[in-house]
């Protein structure tokens, strides 16, 4: 009996002469002029394929020239020649015209391309994507809270991320010194219970959670530069050293300190660190409430027992 695949076909090895030639037809690339989309004459075509690239080329250029209405504009047309199939475009359009929105002061609008980003996330590089866009809408508008609450959806999906970490503990920081709510108008649905908003941005609490997520990337940063070399180093290095600026701010003391240390660290293990594990969290399973289950909840209760280190402390 033959065992399957130990057998080949004497033509692989036959000289290749003997080989049947294939003829190959001469091939003429096609030469484009310099923004040859900017043309009036591009546009007369019945090609929908060729008329997505115009409108496309169209609004990244305006782009590039910080033209935003005329991006956008480009944008929407360029929206009515995409395939129903051509999903990859599709999102790079909507993500384009939520950034112009944004420029363009179109909070609302920009909002809503989010929205419409949403329903066709599939994977986690989608679903980041999508978050990153999120908080870059929200901190253009001043809305600290509601970027504090996409940052930690961001920390529930890559949760090995410093720089995600970093993010959350800088906006956290920004939020102390305010009152709940002070400087922007909360988003139906960015926070979940609304009656617990106040208490869940109280000053106290923001702190704590400042001093935990710089904690946090200090913890991640040290891990990576065991294999950092050359630049990527040099900016773990300089990161490191914003950490230890953010914490003598802070003041967490040595008790509270060495508690959210060990809060933060539970998961750092190299069987979950590794990049098998990397690829995120299910897209049904980021939400706030991963994010306090996971770390939050845990912090509060380290926070308080250790409530006897200097700086500020915890709500009782």
């Amino acid at each position: 009996m033959e065992i399957f695949g130990s057998t080949f076909d004497d033509s692989v090895f036959s000289e290749s002469r003997d080989r049947a030639s294939v003829s190959v037809s001469s091939y003429s690339p096609k030469l484009c002029e310099s923004e040859w989309f900017c043309q009036s004459e591009a546009l007369d075509t019945d090609d929908s394929l060729e008329k997505q690239k115009v409108y496309k080329f169209r609004g990244d250029l305006a782009v590039r020239r910080g033209d935003y209405q005329k991006a956008l504009d480009a944008y929407s047309s360029c929206l009515q020649w995409i395939a129903d199939n051509n999903l990859t475009i599709r999102r790079d359009v909507l993500e384009g015209m939520a950034r112009c929105c944004t420029r363009l002061g179109q909070r609302e609008r920009a909002l809503h391309l989010t929205e419409l980003l949403s329903k066709e996330a599939s994977n986690t590089c989608h679903l980041t994507s999508l978050l990153l866009l999120k908080v870059s809408i929200f901190q253009h508008f001043g809305a600290v809270e509601s970027s504090v609450c996409v940052l930690q959806q961001l920390c529930s999906l890559l949760p090995f991320n410093p720089w995600h970490w970093l993010s959350l503990g800088q906006t956290c920081e920004q939020l102390l010194g305010r009152s709940p709510g002070a400087a922007e108008e909360q988003e139906a649905g960015q926070v979940e219970e609304e009656e617990e908003e106040e208490e869940e941005f109280s000053q106290d609490r923001i702190w704590l959670k400042a001093c935990a997520c710089f904690i946090r990337t200090r913890l991640l940063l040290r891990i990576l530069q065991q294999q950092q070399s050359s630049f990527v180093l040099r900016r773990s290095e300089s990161a490191l050293q914003l950490m230890e600026e953010a914490l003598r701010r802070l003041q967490p003391g040595e008790p509270r300190l060495q508690a959210l240390t060990e809060v933060m660290s539970e998961d750092l293990v190299p069987e979950k660190m590794r990049e098998d594990y990397q690829d995120g969290e299910s897209l049904s399973s980021v939400s706030l409430q991963s994010f306090r289950e996971r770390w939050w909840d845990k912090v509060l209760l380290r926070g308080r027992g250790a409530s006897q280190g200097t700086g500020t402390d915890t709500e009782t």
